[in-house]
């Protein structure tokens, strides 16, 4: 079967590509963890990447997110070469992050954890002071945009349940004029009900402009939400597929190996 990598060609328009890895390679010590990585991802859309654990799904995306720099290769975003030395740099290129353990701090706020390292200070002379108030009412509308299921934002998030967590971890990459969404496994330890209701909020940010990029092992879902896959394979990307042309079967033979990408 002929690859279908979804890479613009010469005679491709450009215009919606947002995010474009090209031969992304990464070494840690002896192991390959990349070999020369190829995936796009357009605005707009929804970007599956697939495949099984080791498949060096997540240090792509940390690639991407300016957790790790490439050996070699080449990582474009807005058109333009990155060059990111942290996840600050990622961020103020308009990259957010949805990590699996969420790094949500449970003992503060869905405020605090919402502005946390970017809280809105007030200056009175040469002293700085966390405005509270501004923090407060802006995480209010951040969540009253989204529609998010959580409770009052000065709820602790020790008590609120699993898919509320992950509702306040996606708002807080969604509030801050992102054009990109990397989740990592947005709904692998959610209840059918709470899996529904991220499913919802990611199709809404979808519907925002936002582009996405989703690590999820879930066919089904891979296959109810996304516009493009790509598949991983021990370091590599063996195939790549508008979801609307595949079907889940081809894309576990492509994950498994059964067929060529």
């Amino acid at each position: 079967m002929t690859q279908m990598t979804d890479r613009p060609t010469p005679d491709t328009p450009t215009r919606d590509v947002l995010l474009d890895c090209r031969d992304v390679s990464l070494a840690f010590g002896n192991v390959q963890a990349l070999v020369d990585v190829s995936i796009t991802s357009r605005a707009g859309e929804i970007t599956a990447l697939v495949g099984d654990n080791g498949a060096g799904k997540s240090t792509l995306v940390r690639c991407v997110a300016g957790i790790h720099r490439p050996d070699s290769g080449q990582i474009l975003f807005d058109g333009a070469a990155t060059n990111f030395h942290s996840p600050e740099d990622a961020r103020e290129a308009g990259i957010e992050t949805v990590h699996q353990n969420l790094a949500l701090v449970e003992d503060l706020t869905v405020w605090q954890n919402l502005f946390l390292n970017r809280e809105i200070v007030r200056r009175l002379g040469p002293v700085a002071l966390l405005d509270r108030r501004a923090m407060r009412d802006r995480s209010r509308e951040m969540v009253s945009a989204l529609a998010v299921n959580v409770p009052a934002v000065g709820s602790r998030v020790r008590r609120l349940s699993g898919g509320q967590r992950q509702a306040v971890a996606i708002c807080r990459a969604a509030g801050f004029s992102s054009k990109l969404v990397i989740m990592d496994e947005p709904t692998a330890a959610l209840g059918v009900q709470e899996t529904a209701r991220v499913e919802e909020l990611i199709l809404r940010l979808r519907d925002e402009g936002h582009a996405l990029l989703v690590i999820s092992h879930n066919f089904e879902q891979v296959m109810r939400l996304s516009h493009q896959v790509w598949v991983m394979r021990a370091g590599r990307c063996v195939g790549g597929r508008r979801t609307a042309d595949t079907t889940g079967e081809e894309i576990v033979a492509l994950v498994t190996g059964a067929l060529g990408g």
